[in-house]
């Protein structure tokens, strides 16, 4: 927890400014009680009607300056909170934009969402305790102990007695709660995993009637999620009637034995009526501490889940040297290659080395599971590789800078994704300052103007969450658009047009050649009929290379090219 209070020192001022108000709350309250012993021991019993005004005057006035200092610290200590809330959201969006996919998938796209929400809402709901309670508190319970022995040293062994009861009270009941709170928010990452896999395949478990298997999984994992609520609800639940049954028989007891002093002769009824109110304020500055070890367990659960987002270093990072390419524009080379996603048995892709230059088309073909979104993913530096080298305009890939080295790429990735917003705006997601020209342009080359053209507000018109109002081939158009209105030295196609009908891939293709001569393209595709007429075709099976080569070359020279083309061609097509 202490390590999330370093998002605090922003608000230096506002702290001090609380821990002032907070003080003089305090002081307030601990003199209240003092007055009023004056009022019945002075004013009541002797009859002072004057003094009685002078006093009480005086109190409202210390109250009104306790209610004062009580509202501006709530306000004051509400703002901070919400403030390092939202820093520390933002801090942890930013460190996970930095992951690479690997450290992505370790934590898991549920986890993270819940790390972002609802544990950063605990700490920030702790926070805000802290800075109302962590001067008034202990200051409340150290003063009205000072203040109880002053008016009748004697009569303060009640506190003696009660004080070691309550906080071992507290200490039992937070101690227990701490590990279930902890499983708490684990049990809430599965809910949350459960609901988001629901959300995105609601049309296969739909297609497939599994609504009943997921109603069970889902009840599964809520139960699960309830019953442990449940359990560490009822241990925090104990601790208020507990404090209270020791508070009233506290009073009690004040009572009791005060009234035998008072009937001695060794205590005035005002003191001993000083003395509740001093009781009263320890007692409830325990509560105000149970209040926070309810939370804190809770808080601290929580801070541990988000320390782990910023300790998990970033396995791609920026190399100490930078290089910039010097003359070059638009080449790539694999001189090597061999990568193993972490905990794999064995490579995806094993010693790949070819070569691409501008106004070349290379496409990369092969069976599934042999490697070919793994290789392109390489290029943009998705991953590191475990040996060779990766060359981007003659320059190491792992000395570059990442984003000069995506801004080369244009990505068009084998799932097309939409981002809520206009169409204009989704393709603009590709060059922040694009015209309304080129973004027409780049529509045009990616045959997506017709569909577009037939909507209610044209380039205007909104795409919804996930791009559920629109076809795969649209989302797939659209995914080309934006990769084509930034104009990049390299264009990366993984499986792009799988979702188009052959008219529609062939006259995308054919602009392509006139859009990309400047340009070096790679494709990645199942279908022959989109990479036959490449430059260069890289046939790949179980991670290695089976050939490259024209679609002529391979024909004649790669067993496990004429495999694939077979098994999609007829004899008079392949003749």
């Amino acid at each position: 927890m202490y390590k999330i209070l370093r998002f605090l020192k922003p608000y230096r001022i506002s702290v001090v400014f609380i821990l002032i108000l907070m003080f003089l709350q305090s002081l307030a309250q601990l003199y209240l009680p003092t007055l009023m012993s004056n009022i019945v021991d002075i004013g009541i019993v002797k009859g002072n009607t004057t003094y009685i005004w002078r006093i009480g005057g005086l109190m409202l006035l210390v109250a009104g300056i306790g209610g004062l200092c009580t509202i501006l610290s709530s306000f004051i200590s509400s703002k901070t909170a919400v403030g390092v809330g939202r820093d520390i959201r933002s801090a942890v969006f930013s460190r996970v934009e930095s992951y690479s996919l690997h450290e992505f998938n370790k934590i898991g796209p549920a986890s993270l969402i819940t790390r972002t929400t609802n544990d950063i809402t605990q700490v920030q709901q702790v926070l805000v305790m802290i800075l109302r309670l962590m001067i008034s508190a202990p200051m409340m319970a150290i003063g009205g102990i000072i203040m109880a022995v002053s008016k009748d040293a004697t009569l303060s062994l009640v506190l003696v007695v009660v004080i070691p009861i309550l906080a071992g009270t507290i200490y039992i009941v937070a101690s227990k709660g701490i590990r279930l709170f902890k499983i708490m928010q684990t049990k809430l990452d599965k809910v949350n995993l459960v609901m988001r896999e629901n959300l995105t395949g609601i049309r296969v478990i739909r297609a497939f009637n599994r609504q009943e298997h997921e109603r069970v999984r889902f009840n599964s994992a809520n139960l699960e999620l309830t019953s442990t609520a449940i359990k560490v609800n009822k241990i925090m639940a104990a601790l208020m009637p507990i404090m209270m049954l020791v508070m009233n028989f506290t009073t009690i007891a004040i009572v009791w034995f005060g009234s035998i002093r008072v009937n001695q002769g060794d205590m005035q009824v005002g003191d001993m009526m000083a003395f509740i109110q001093y009781a009263m304020q320890i007692m409830f500055s325990l509560i105000m501490f149970s209040f926070m070890f309810i939370l804190i367990p809770r808080a601290e659960a929580s801070a541990v889940r988000i320390n782990e987002v910023f300790e998990m270093m970033p396995e791609i990072t920026d190399a100490a040297e930078l290089k910039l390419a010097d003359h070059k524009h638009g080449f790539v080379e694999f001189r090597n290659v061999t990568f193993s996603y972490p905990g794999a048995e064995q490579p995806a892709i094993n010693n790949i080395s070819f070569f691409a230059k501008p106004g070349q088309v290379s496409a990369i073909i092969g069976g599934t599971g042999s490697g070919k979104s793994t290789l392109i993913s390489l290029i943009p530096r998705f991953y590191d590789i475990d040996s060779g080298a990766i060359f981007v305009d003659g320059v190491d890939v792992r000395v570059m800078a990442q984003a000069d080295l995506r801004a080369k790429i244009g990505f068009v990735p084998q799932s097309a994704i939409l981002f809520t917003g206009t169409i204009a705006e989704n393709i603009r997601y590709g060059k922040d300052d694009a015209t309304k020209d080129e973004i027409a342009h780049a529509a045009k080359i990616a045959q997506a103007t017709e569909f577009i053209d037939s909507m209610p507000d044209g380039f205007d018109s909104i795409i919804a969450q996930g791009g559920t109002n629109v076809s795969g081939g649209q989302k797939q158009r659209l995914s080309i658009a934006r990769a084509l209105v930034r104009k990049p030295e390299v264009y990366i196609f993984d499986d792009s047009f799988s979702a188009l009908d052959f008219k529609t891939d062939a006259k995308l293709r054919a602009a392509l050649i006139h859009e990309t001569l400047d340009s070096t393209v790679l494709i990645v595709a199942q279908r022959v009929s989109t990479v036959i007429n490449a430059d260069q075709i890289i046939c790949l099976d179980e991670g290695r290379v089976a050939g490259i080569g024209t679609h002529k070359e391979l024909m004649k020279t790669c067993d496990v090219y004429r495999e694939i083309v077979s098994s999609q061609l007829s004899e008079e097509e392949i003749a």
